[in-house]
């Protein structure tokens, strides 16, 4: 008699660890699969963020005769304002020194925002340049950028 209650024991004590493991596994490979869903989701996220702040610019054919084209055109603003801020990567195939005007519209057409400044670049150069709009304008995600 005590033999069989020595084996029941010894049968309850090791299921309990068989059971303690799968439940392990199966929270670790729960946790493996919730990961990788979630990191998709982040990419899918930020993919769709990236698209959705699409603005197109536009370099007037009197800058483009210039020898004046554009790269990375990025929009920011500082901590205490919106998105106030047309970061413009300038490519400059001649020289130019020039007051430029950039403005912003909606999807719609309509302006919203527009700046002027002097900018100065040599044959072959190439910088970015901010274009700094009055801290009410926030240049919204979908439009167009124009520089005349």
């Amino acid at each position: 008699m005590k033999f069989l209650y020595l084996l029941i024991a010894a049968l309850f004590l090791g299921s309990c660890n068989w059971f303690k493991q799968k439940t392990k596994d199966t929270v670790n490979k729960t946790g493996e699969v919730v990961g990788k869903a979630g990191s998709e989701f982040v990419n899918g996220v930020s993919k769709g963020v990236e698209k959705s702040f699409e603005n197109a610019v536009v370099v007037s054919d009197a800058l483009k005769g210039e020898g004046l084209r554009t790269g990375k055109v990025l929009i920011n603003g500082t901590d205490s304002t919106s998105d106030n801020i047309v970061t413009a990567y300038l490519i400059f195939d001649k020289d130019l020194s020039q007051v430029l005007t950039v403005k912003v519209f909606t999807a719609g057409g309509q302006e919203y925002g527009r700046v002027s400044q002097p900018v100065t670049g040599k044959r072959n150069e190439a910088r970015y340049v901010d274009f700094v709009f009055d801290k009410r304008t926030n240049i919204d995600g979908k439009g167009t950028i124009t520089m005349e």
